[in-house]
């Protein structure tokens, strides 16, 4: 395994015994969190979903006087931060069972359900088991470009990747939509990979979902208001398109950044805890902000922390960061972090820049850290 940071006296080098005591001590900081929830991170998430049914009913209601601009605006506006209160700090986080231990029947990772168009079950399958199981890992996550976009000099060009900045704007206006066919596997389709038989059961659950979403904003609210049935449809549609370019911005901006690294299945066969510890903390990126910017991102700035910890409350985080961030410069490894705008330009940057063929995008430097494998007595003849 390999990663694009250089020492003063050339490559790092980490043994395989400093690549599991990295491991033990993420461990010890993970039990150390686990000893402590208890009644602060339950008051916590009650708090943030009394704020988020507030924000929807204030927004469900002011669209009632939605014939006034700075009325409808506020309306948006509410409804805009109550959709993104739902899918990142409380939809993306109890369905990563960070609150299963509360044993609350409506918040428990199993039942729980986002206003979102993707079912959860599907959004579970390919996001807490594909991705965070084969993180950055070529040929096995799919978040690599979610099948649409290259974002890794290791995917392979052709003529139509000279689209991607409009296939990736696309995709920000639309990304419930994206995140929702993501579980189809839509090239395996194509190519003849996969059958309807696998795929009928996941269609008619995007079916309903999707339905139900479409009727509940696009009919239903809209058809209460009365006369303001098309202000209110368009605050809908507006709330939803804030949602969703924030969404992309933020999940963006924690994986594609320059600087996360990607990975081959030869080199991760096999891992450790150690090494698995590694590949989350190089294979993804930081963003710095306030504590309600972090709020408002379900706390997915902190996406190195989540990596190594998706099942702990993402409101531990920021207090968690220092600890990782002390213990990437102990062993010489790279933290990635920055402000939001110097991430999402380094993101809109690799998008273009990989559109292009790749005699004309200079290659990142080579790498420049070498972590040590543990070997199997057959491999060295024992």
């Amino acid at each position: 395994m390999t990663v694009h940071t250089e020492t003063e006296d050339g490559p790092l080098v980490l043994s395989p015994e400093q690549v599991e005591e990295l491991g033990r001590e993420l461990d010890r900081l993970r039990a150390e969190i686990v000893a402590d929830l208890g009644e602060r991170d339950r008051k916590y998430l009650y708090s943030i979903i009394t704020t988020q049914r507030g924000l929807e009913i204030a927004g469900r209601g002011l669209m009632y006087l939605g014939f006034l601009p700075p009325v409808w605006l506020a309306a948006v506006a509410a409804l805009s931060v109550s959709k993104i209160l739902d899918n990142m700090e409380i939809g993306h986080n109890v369905m990563h069972g960070q609150y299963d231990w509360m044993r609350e029947p409506g918040l428990n990772s199993r039942v729980f359900e986002w206003d979102t168009v993707c079912p959860a079950d599907q959004w579970k399958h390919s996001h807490n088991y594909i991705h965070h199981t084969y993180t950055n890992i070529h040929n096995k996550d799919r978040d690599i470009g979610y099948s649409v976009l290259r974002m890794d000099e290791g995917q392979q060009w052709n003529v139509l990747r000279l689209g991607q900045p409009l296939y990736a704007f696309a995709l920000m206006m639309l990304f419930e939509w994206g995140v929702m066919a993501h579980d189809l596997e839509v090239e395996n389709i194509l190519a003849g990979k996969r059958r309807w038989p696998e795929v009928k059961q996941l269609i008619l659950g995007q079916w309903r979902k999707a339905g139900k979403q479409v009727l509940k904003d696009y009919v239903v609210f809209p058809a209460l208001t009365g006369p303001l049935f098309f202000h209110t449809l368009a605050g809908n549609v507006a709330a939803n398109l804030v949602r969703n370019v924030w969404a992309f911005g933020i999940i963006f901006c924690g994986h594609f950044p320059t600087g996360v690294q990607t990975f081959t299945e030869e080199e991760t066969a096999d891992e450790t805890r150690g090494e698995w510890y590694i590949r989350q903390m190089l294979g993804s990126a930081n963003i710095t902000g306030s504590k309600l910017f972090h709020i408002m991102s379900g706390n997915l700035s902190h996406q190195i922390e989540h990596h190594l910890f998706p099942d702990l409350p993402a409101s531990r985080y920021p207090a968690m960061a220092p600890t990782v961030r002390a213990l990437c410069e102990k062993y010489g490894l790279p933290y990635n972090t920055g402000p939001l705008g110097r991430q999402i330009g380094s993101v809109w940057k690799k998008i273009f820049k990989l559109a292009l063929p790749p005699r004309m995008a200079p290659k990142e430097s080579s790498p420049g850290v070498i972590v040590m494998r543990q070997r199997k007595a057959s491999e060295v003849g024992v």
